[in-house]
């Protein structure tokens, strides 16, 4: 094959503007040219600055037939990468139009390049055959014409269009009759009559060339054989049939039907029909003709897409001797239908997406296109589902898949979209593209508590280090973003005793950042603290970080930690005179032989510095034992006699009271008391005395007594508190089965946990106690060391899910406690005698009423 270099490297520049509306740029390139030659300078021509090409990463998407050209990186310029053949790209069809698609970065464009490979002159002509057999009646009259079947040209153009010479004949010359630019019949003219005897055989050499520069030829020996007799060929009716067929015909199907008449009469009257050849060349075999009738059918498949304009040489051949032919051509129009689906080709994709990406942003490259033609091959495109993506068409066949609506990660982390697309068939084919986008988090959610406050019951004494509680929040957010950590803001201690002062919540409490656990950093004590309140935090890992807060509010609950406490007794006086005087390690006090039963002696005062039922007292003498001439109250301390006294109980009495709480286990404390018989006279000197002393410098404390008169007004209060209680009592306990029988009627009911609540009630003579679901009640009593009381409702769930108990374990220091009732509380309570307020019982969900001023009340609500 002989190339002009010359030629081939005349790269020419056919079109480089640039267009806004369209934005493509078009080269031309030679086919053969060497690897490395330089189609165009794309990064200029598309507008680029010097050294942008490779920053830009400017890049050709590759589509099958246009990977022999490559961007240079750092130049920016369209070179060949491997070998052009226009013919193995092309065919026949001119121009030879590679569409290549230049995608640019930062930020993302797509730019279309058209480039057209120019045909050389690289390929000859050549005949079917080297050789055809010809044989000629001698009695064939000059002008008899013979077809010869022509020279193909793999080239186009100028290149491909043929001339043929025959080698000099006195015998034959050649006509060649043009049917159009690149198809010629070629036919054999007797031009002086034969003579068999002469010459038998002629042997000529048909030669072919191309109109390229230089041009290049093909040859076909002649061998034509003189025959003798049957003198008149087959002859068609028309020189030419034309046909149109649609491409989805089956195997079969009928062409066209030639027709041929022979004026001889006989054996060579009778002919056959054959297919000599078709153009192109081996698509023979595409159809098959009945020798006798002359039907032409098909074989084989026909595609618009490949082939279409099929062009067959048909021969009548008679039987005589020599024999003797006509021809005919049939030109077959191919006619297009409906039978190539669509196809669509991401060609780039820019994932994943960030949730704040803004509407309008790309994501993805999209080309599409269709091998029919017409408008089986005009394609519409839509996306699927609508929302929150669309297509934005570019150019012919290419789309951009832009973003239409805002992305919340949360809601929706990853889209399955799928690109439609339908052409204009009847019926339309259709094709999809799944492209999968997912959706990368920013951090646009902070954390969130699930309540605002969580209440803790923790009791006292704890040890340092112990699990108080366990706060979570939840972020939304993914990775970093959804990463909580947890830390302790300042908050106040209620309750705290006025030597405490103000501490910081961080020296009681401390939070552990990745769990959320809050642990005890030293013991508490009730009687230093009472309640803390704090914030917890929880600030994510983002960039920037959000937070969100959260209060937690520790109630101390008291333990029986503390012993009783004895005060200074009081002096008494009784019947015949009496006095008690407190002697350091002892209390002395007198009484009178002769005293009735019932003679208040002395009073025993102990104060407990726990509350509730801690610091509820009660008095017991522990010797003598038996029956002695003296007792003390159960709860009142009071020592009376127990009988009337006699000179046998001898002049002196000792005492061992022992002073006990309620708590578990119990404390105690222990009083000695020795009670000195005297006469009457003595006595009251004694009494005189120690109330002279008493008036001169020491008042006694929370309601001393003195003389009989006091005695005597203190007996008639006991009988009243003893009414009072019974009747608090009575009526309590009517309130209480009314109330429980309305609450375990079937009614729905929210628990969250399964102790029940406890209410203390505590007056200066004791306290009582009962056990209620769904019950508050707050029990006031007069004095001023009764009015600090505390009332709340726990309320703190383990966080949502299925492993709640393992997340949130319930903490060893927390106190059973039920979403309905409250835990109540009280400071410290002094064993002492006073009347009780009558307590008012306020039906479940009703406002707190108060009985009296400075009286005392109960709050109820269910």
């Amino acid at each position: 094959m002989v190339v002009s270099w010359g030629l081939v490297l005349r790269v020419a520049l056919v079109q480089a503007a640039w267009s806004a509306g369209v934005g493509q740029v078009r080269y031309s390139v030679p086919e053969e040219a060497k690897a490395g030659t330089v189609v165009g300078r794309l990064a200029q021509d598309l507008g680029l600055e010097a050294g942008d090409a490779e920053w830009r990463r400017l890049r050709l998407v590759s589509q099958g037939r246009g990977s022999s050209v490559e961007v240079s990186g750092a130049s920016g310029a369209l070179v060949v990468s491997s070998r052009l053949d226009r013919e193995e790209l092309c065919g026949k069809s001119a121009p030879c139009a590679l569409r290549l698609e230049v995608l640019v970065e930062r930020p993302l464009r797509v730019f279309h390049v058209e480039l057209e490979v120019t045909d050389i002159n690289d390929n000859a002509p050549f005949f079917p055959a080297a050789r055809k057999n010809l044989s000629v009646s001698e009695n064939s009259p000059p002008g008899s014409r013979f077809p010869l079947e022509g020279a193909s040209d793999a080239d186009v153009g100028a290149n491909a269009q043929l001339s043929y010479t025959l080698s000099p004949s006195e015998h034959f010359t050649l006509d060649v009759k043009s049917s159009d630019e690149i198809r010629k019949s070629l036919f054999l003219i007797l031009a002086k009559p034969l003579d068999r005897e002469t010459v038998p055989v002629h042997r000529l050499v048909l030669t072919a060339s191309d109109g390229g520069r230089p041009s290049l030829t093909g040859t076909m020996e002649l061998v034509i054989s003189v025959l003798d007799a049957n003198d008149n060929a087959p002859q068609f009716n028309q020189s030419v049939y034309k046909v149109q067929l649609l491409e989805s015909a089956a195997e079969g199907t009928l062409v066209v039907r030639v027709n041929a008449t022979d004026a001889d009469q006989g054996l060579n009257r009778e002919f056959s029909y054959s297919i000599v050849s078709s153009v192109p060349v081996g698509n023979r075999d595409l159809f098959t003709i009945d020798s006798k009738t002359g039907e032409i059918r098909l074989t084989g498949v026909l595609d618009f897409e490949d082939v279409r304009l099929h062009e067959l040489q048909i021969e009548a051949t008679d039987k005589g001797t020599p024999p003797l032919s006509g021809h005919c051509s049939v030109e077959l129009e191919v006619l297009d239908v409906n039978d190539n689906a669509p196809e669509v080709w991401v060609t780039s994709l820019s994932v994943p997406v960030s949730e704040d990406a803004p509407p309008g942003t790309v994501v993805a490259l999209l080309s599409v296109s269709d091998r029919d033609s017409g408008a089986n091959g005009r394609v519409r495109c839509a996306v699927w589902p609508s929302s929150p993506f669309g297509l934005v068409s570019r150019f012919a066949g290419s789309y951009s898949l832009v973003l239409r609506e805002a992305l919340d990660r949360e809601r929706v982390w990853e889209y399955e979209v799928e690109v439609r697309a339908e052409d204009g068939g009847s019926p339309p084919l259709r094709a999809t593209r799944g492209v999968r986008v997912p959706v990368s988090d920013v951090n646009d959610n902070a954390p969130s508590f699930l309540q605002a406050v969580y209440t803790v019951l923790a009791r006292e004494n704890n040890a340092a280090g112990a699990e108080l509680a366990r706060v979570w929040a939840r972020d939304p957010d993914e990775a970093g973003n959804g990463r909580v950590s947890y830390s302790l803001w300042e908050g106040g201690v209620g309750g705290a005793s006025p030597s405490v002062g103000r501490r910081a919540a961080s020296s009681y409490v401390s939070v552990d950042a990745e769990s959320g656990r809050v642990w005890a950093v030293q013991p508490l004590d009730y009687e230093e603290v009472q309640v803390l309140q704090f914030e917890v935090r929880a600030v994510d890992a983002g960039d920037p970080p959000l937070c969100g807060n959260a209060t937690v509010q520790v109630f101390v609950v008291d333990e029986n930690d503390n012993a009783p406490a004895l005060l200074p007794s009081s002096v008494g006086g009784g019947w015949g005179g009496s006095s008690v005087e407190a002697v350091p390690g002892s209390l002395w006090a007198w009484a009178s032989w002769g005293a009735p039963a019932g003679q208040v002696v002395a009073k025993i005062r102990a104060v407990d510095a726990d509350s509730g039922y801690n610091a509820w007292l009660r008095y017991e003498v522990w010797e003598p034992r038996g029956k002695g001439p003296f007792r003390v109250g159960l709860y009142s301390g009071e020592v009376t006699t127990a009988r009337a006294l006699e000179e046998a109980d001898g002049p002196r009495q000792r005492l061992v009271i022992v002073v006990r709480d309620h708590g578990e286990p119990s404390r105690s404390a222990t009083a000695t008391l020795s009670v000195s018989l005297v006469e009457g006279g003595e006595s009251s000197s004694s009494s005189s005395g120690s109330s002279s002393s008493s008036s001169s410098g020491v008042r006694p404390s929370w309601g001393a007594e003195v003389g009989a008169a006091s005695a005597s007004g203190a007996s008639a209060t006991n009988v009243w508190l003893v009414v009072a209680i019974c009747a608090v009592s009575s009526l309590f306990l009517l309130a209480l089965v009314l109330y429980g029988a309305s609450r375990w009627a079937p009614r729905a009911a929210v628990l969250s946990g399964p102790g029940p609540a406890t209410l203390v009630c505590a007056s200066e003579v004791g306290s009582w106690s009962y056990s209620q679901r769904q019950s508050r009640s707050l029990c006031v009593a007069e004095g001023a060391g009764k009015s600090d009381l505390m009332v709340f409702s726990p309320n703190f769930p383990p966080p949502p899910g299925p492993a709640a108990k393992e997340t949130q374990p319930e903490p060893p220091a927390l106190l059973d406690t039920v979403s309905g009732p409250p835990f109540i509380a009280s400071r410290p309570l002094l064993a002492h005698v006073s009347l009780v307020s009558l307590v008012s019982l306020v039906s479940p969900g009703s406002r707190a009423e108060w009985a009296g001023p400075a009286v005392g009340g109960c709050l109820s609500g269910a």
